[in-house]
């Protein structure tokens, strides 16, 4: 038994889309942030996904501190309790499943949670990192690293990671 691959758009009808449509289709992209795609809307027709993913990384940069924060705090722990009750994007459950967040035993899920907790106390935001590209120890050691980071630093290391992450799943969506 085949299982279908999903079909992926094609840049032009993204570009054809009206903009609802185009925010239903690419809001999940950037996460619980919809409001992202609704103001790259105006910039179509984006020539490349280079364009289309720039268009929409420069509203984050350009939205407000406080924006941009409540943009941070959007995104799930890792492991969390969004994971454990059910909450996350479909595109957050497949990204943490990648790496076996899934199924962390016991120790290790308390490990994360209290990795999480000082995280976050420190920067006021969840940790975030391309879980995709990193293995389960890999986001250990970085959990453990980052935290006692400047949080300048570590925001602008979240946003450029939110940035991968983005960038995964607009390909993963759209054929350039």
């Amino acid at each position: 038994m085949t299982t279908a691959t999903p079909t992926r758009l094609d840049l032009a009808a993204l570009n054809a889309m009206d903009r609802d449509r185009f925010v239903a289709t690419l809001g999940p992209t950037f996460e619980n942030a919809p409001w992202i795609a609704q103001a790259a809307w105006a910039q179509r027709p984006f020539a490349s996904l280079d364009a289309l993913h720039a268009a929409m990384l420069d509203v984050v940069r350009q939205a407000p501190d406080d924006r941009q924060l409540a943009f941070l705090c959007g995104h799930p722990e890792l492991a969390g309790r969004e994971a454990q009750t059910g909450t996350m994007t479909a595109e957050s459950v497949g990204e943490q499943g990648s790496a076996g967040l899934h199924a962390l035993n016991r120790e290790e899920l308390a490990e994360i949670q209290r990795l999480n907790r000082g995280y976050r106390e420190r920067h006021g935001f969840p940790f975030i990192i391309a879980v995709r590209r990193s293995s389960k120890q890999q986001i250990f050691d970085a959990m453990r690293m980052r935290t006692g980071r400047d949080t300048a630093v570590e925001r602008r290391e979240a946003l450029a990671l939110i940035g991968l992450i983005t960038r995964d799943r607009i390909d993963a969506l759209v054929q350039g």
